[in-house]
């Protein structure tokens, strides 16, 4: 069974390459997903943040208020790095387990969709690496129509790895600066080089 990583800064479209390949055949393992999950409501990776961040980081009905955690922890190194290290380690054990799954299942191939890949020196954990890439000014026009306004997108983006960073470490690069068509005839593409044909 193939092991993909898939990466790509925020906004360059790397839920849609996700998709697609989820389309083709392939198991998507979403870290951002599974980061949502390690920290829902009754679980001991809520617990482990609210005794870092205190009481304040909920909502009235016990959940996790992210972006409230988000504010604490961006531009605060110190506070990033004891979030992430309760979440990543989690994290990871439960995608272990999911590929593990998959590969019980039968599958030709596990995605994992990583956004923080290049950050966190995770290239060497899989055998081929996807990253998608697209111009910064459209990144900005994606996040400005999701909400985001500038200032946080920029900050967000300055925050990630650089294309060279991301392409250093790609086996294959997807160019999503055009349609849906012409991205996921890449994405297709890719797939019968990797896999070896549909799903």
């Amino acid at each position: 069974m193939l092991r993909i990583g898939l990466t790509g800064g925020i906004g360059s479209g790397k839920s849609t390459v996700a998709a697609r390949l989820a389309e083709l055949g392939a198991v998507v393992v979403d870290s951002d997903q599974l980061a949502r999950e390690v920290v829902a409501v009754g679980s001991p990776g809520l617990a482990r943040v609210v005794e870092r961040f205190g009481p304040d980081v909920l909502r009235p009905d016990g959940s996790l208020d992210r972006p409230g955690l988000g504010r604490l922890v961006f531009g605060d190194p110190a506070a990033l790095a004891d979030l992430n290290a309760i979440v990543h380690p989690l994290v990871r054990a439960r995608s272990e387990e999911l590929t593990v799954q998959a590969a019980a299942g039968g599958a030709a191939a596990v995605v994992h969709d990583v956004p923080l890949l290049v950050e966190n020196g995770l290239a060497g954990n899989y055998d081929v690496v996807l990253v998608v890439q697209a111009p910064l000014e459209l990144r900005l026009q994606r996040l400005a129509g999701r909400g985001m306004d500038a200032e946080t997108a920029r900050a967000r983006i300055a925050a990630q790895a650089s294309d060279e960073q991301r392409r250093a470490v790609a086996d294959v690069v997807l160019d999503n600066s055009g349609s849906f068509e012409h991205l996921a005839a890449q994405v297709d593409a890719a797939w019968a080089r990797l896999v070896g044909g549909g799903s």
